[in-house]
């Protein structure tokens, strides 16, 4: 037999299909041999089983193959006699070769189709099933059978054990009591909550303006953070230049060290000689018979001279006695002496009448003569040994250098010259004396002198 399965749980289809008794009015039963004859309906298969009724039941055989329909199917079958019955049953005594309504091929297709169209609608499943499909069905719709099945019980056992418990019933006083009870607690509640929302609203407000302070704040931070950076900027220059003008100092403090230690007076004063003539800074002092020097050349030479004793002399004034004055004032120096009588240390002056020109030679080596005194003086106050201090080469006594007079009048030219020479040998030493014992710095009124002496 071949069953369709229409919307409908099995239990229910089993009863339905099984009942020996009745029929109801959603089945519509077909003949065998309608079906038999090919009107487009697959057979059986060969191992389809055959239903069963369930054993509470009274059975009968079901030799026919049925389509069990939903109750909206029964519609299509209708006739006139069974409009108040439903769907009947065809009489037996009909021959099995007696035609149903329909019986051509486009009725037959035509009621399966509006069959299947039915249990479609009715179901959530696509008609029509196969037998694998429906034992699929039918074994899924059996485990939700058993689920449902345990909820139930579950339900019973949780509804029994609920009428077994026993309550505690209040007594009306004991009820009111409860009940004021509560109320007084709501009452509380309510004014908790009341409170409550107050005090929400009062920090609903303050928020509010802890916000907007918030806000200010933060500007007033970003324009902060703005300062800040242009500061840092600003900061960073200045440290910028204050290294470079700190080290520019630096730089210039170690040149400044340096030309303190270096003497200007043994560059700016070279003493040096021209065969038997001495020479000062190039200036030759003194004459021979066959080398004519010109006077403007000694001259020079003594204005040389004279600037650096006079600047020699002037650096340890107060503590140096600076009796006998020299002037300095170019190839023109001149000489005062201890009675403030002034000579001129200059010529040309008359080879056989040079009386001032010889008295100003001769205060010059006095005042040089002094000095190296006081060179010495000093030496033995800082304790110099004796080895060390300060010695001219040739002694000076009154006009005369190493027995050699250094008057020009009445005197050889040769004489006179090596006279010359061994004054500025005797003044180179003390040059170097004064270059080992002091860091020379000229004061202004011998600066203004060689300035105005080399303007001249």
């Amino acid at each position: 037999m071949f069953l369709i399965y229409a919307g409908m749980n099995v239990s229910s289809v089993q009863g339905s299909v099984m009942g020996a008794s009745r029929m109801y009015n959603s089945y519509v039963v077909l003949s065998k041999q309608n079906r038999s004859h090919g009107h487009g309906i697959p057979p059986r298969p060969p191992n389809a089983a055959v239903l069963h009724a369930e054993p509470n039941q009274p059975t009968r055989a079901i030799e026919g193959s049925y389509i069990v329909l939903p109750p909206a199917a029964a519609s299509i079958y209708k006739t006139p006699a069974s409009e108040g019955g439903g769907a009947q049953l065809p009489p037996p005594s009909m021959n099995s070769s007696s035609p149903l309504p329909g019986d051509n091929f486009h009725s037959s297709v035509t009621v399966l189709k509006r069959a299947f169209e039915i249990a479609s609608s009715q179901t959530q499943v696509e008609q029509p099933l196969c037998l694998d499909c429906m034992s699929v069905l039918s074994d899924k719709m059996g485990k939700e059978i058993e689920d449902v099945n345990t909820d139930i019980k579950a339900y019973e056992a949780c509804l029994q054990r609920l009428e077994q418990e026993t309550y505690n019933i209040l007594s009306e006083a004991d009820f009111q009591k409860e009940k004021q009870k509560i109320e007084e607690e709501e009452k509380k509640l309510k004014a908790a909550i009341e409170e409550a929302e107050k005090q929400y609203s009062s920090i609903n407000s303050e928020m509010k303006d802890l916000e907007t302070k918030s806000k200010q704040f933060e500007e007033l931070e970003e324009r902060y953070c703005h300062e800040l950076n242009s500061f840092q900027f600003q900061l960073t220059s200045h440290q910028e230049e204050r290294d470079a003008v700190l080290a520019k100092i630096e730089v210039s403090q170690v040149h400044l060290e340096l030309l303190k230690r270096t003497n200007v007076l043994n560059d700016a004063f070279y003493i040096s000689h021209d065969g038997v003539i001495g020479t000062i800074n190039s200036f030759r002092l003194g004459r021979l018979p066959n080398v004519q020097v010109e006077w403007d050349e000694i001259n020079a030479a003594w204005g040389q001279a004279a600037l650096l004793l006079h600047t020699m002399a002037q650096y340890f004034t107060p503590k140096f006695q600076y009796r006998i004055k020299i002037h300095p004032m170019g190839s023109y120096p001149k000489v005062t002496d201890i009675n403030n009588n002034t000579y001129e240390l200059f010529g040309p002056v008359n080879l056989f009448w040079s009386t001032r020109f010889d008295k100003a030679m001769t205060w010059f080596l006095t005042c040089l003569q002094e000095f190296a005194d006081f060179a010495i003086s000093l030496d033995k106050e800082n304790n110099v040994p004796p080895e060390k201090s300060l010695k001219l080469p040739y002694k000076i006594e009154g006009d005369k250098v190493g027995s050699h007079t250094i008057f020009l009048s009445f005197n050889k030219l040769d004489n006179w010259t090596k006279a010359l020479k061994y004054m500025l040998c005797n003044l180179k030493w003390v040059l170097y004396w004064f270059i080992g014992n002091t860091s020379f710095a000229p004061p202004s009124g011998s600066l203004h002198v060689a300035a105005q002496s080399s303007k001249r």
